[in-house]
């Protein structure tokens, strides 16, 4: 999986890197744990391509190793400076801009049994975050900062004894077609609690024929369904883009929106919790999307990952401890 860090060292670059994982290791989701999924990597989005883009290669650790050698300290000392100003940026972030609670966008999660049902049992749960790279994180300026990442430390800090993994497995530049193709191996094969279905963008941007999206995520919901997962679907970002498409992106909203209620599982409403970070809290737009108009940045990512955890709790929450809950309970509750 590939990330584009906030800033370029000409010498010893990939100790940097390395020095930044060590620093902002208090960050991380241990024993709740974010991972990538397998295949991650792909090419980098072309100037007007009408995708979903990702990030440069990491570097091998035999580089890093190499470029120790060769460190110079006053550019190692000028990197953990900034590699200090990232850490402090993220664990200030809500303090320059407040993540609120939309009001009036309904919401909800489902109740998410199996989930419960793992919790109160002591058992370990599993939750796979699937989608295109705005899971993959494509925007945040470090790994720790994608949304995955972020909803694993929530859930860890909720649930501190539990032992939750978060596994990330979006790909930039798809939509339903490529990810139906890798549902089996990437996903239902894990055998998730949950999974958190991120869809439609792409299919917008690419002018796929609604009908076939709709006909693909509803497969692909009832097999997740089939195969034991809670499923909570995603619908697309809030960002010029998208919006410069409205009609597309209304009916995109409104297929997920019916595909949730047929199948009767959860979705959370990016799209209006988006528009009212800026249309009723007066959020400019570049606050919480990068320059690209399309990914959320680290903010965007945080306030998304923060108002999806809240739901996830109070609806994991709702159900009583010890009592086997049907999968039909799965019912609709506001935010």
């Amino acid at each position: 999986m590939r990330f584009a860090f906030p800033f370029r060292l000409t010498v010893g670059r990939t100790l940097c890197a390395v020095a930044a994982l060590a620093l902002l290791a208090p960050l991380s989701v241990t024993p709740s744990r974010a991972q990538t999924g397998q295949g991650d990597q792909h090419a980098a989005l072309a100037p007007g391509a009408k995708s979903e883009a990702a990030r440069p290669d990491a570097d091998k650790p035999a580089a890093i190793e190499a470029d120790a050698a060769n460190q110079q300290p006053g550019v190692a000392a000028k990197a953990f400076d900034k590699v200090r100003q990232v850490a402090k940026s993220a664990s200030d972030i809500f303090h320059r801009v407040p993540c609120q609670q939309p009001k009036g966008v309904p919401s909800s999660t489902g109740s998410l049994p199996h989930v419960a049902a793992k919790l109160a049992a002591g058992k370990p749960v599993v939750i796979i975050a699937f989608g295109s790279s705005s899971t993959e994180g494509y925007g945040s300026s470090a790994p720790q900062f994608t949304y995955p990442n972020r909803l694993a430390g929530q859930l860890r800090r909720q649930y501190p004894s539990a032992d939750i993994t978060v596994l990330n497995r979006g790909k930039g530049g798809e939509d339903a077609p490529e990810m139906m193709a890798r549902l089996q191996t990437e996903v239902i094969d894990v055998h998730p609690d949950m999974v958190i279905w991120q869809v439609g963008t792409n299919a917008v941007l690419r002018n796929l024929d609604p009908s076939e999206t709709a006909k693909q995520v509803e497969d692909g919901v009832a097999r997740l369904q089939a195969s034991g997962a809670d499923v909570v679907l995603v619908d697309p970002q809030y960002s010029p883009r998208v919006t410069e498409r409205p009609e597309s992106a209304r009916g995109m909203v409104k297929l997920l929106g019916r595909i949730a209620a047929l199948r009767h599982v959860g979705i959370f409403p990016r799209f209006e919790v988006m528009r009212d970070w800026h249309e009723r809290q007066a959020i400019p737009i570049n606050d919480f999307v990068t320059a690209d108009g399309l990914h959320m940045n680290d903010w965007g990512y945080a306030c998304f990952a923060q108002l999806l955890g809240d739901d996830i709790i109070r609806s994991v929450g709702a159900i009583k401890i010890g009592v086997n809950v049907p999968g039909d309970v799965r019912t609709y509750r506001p935010m």
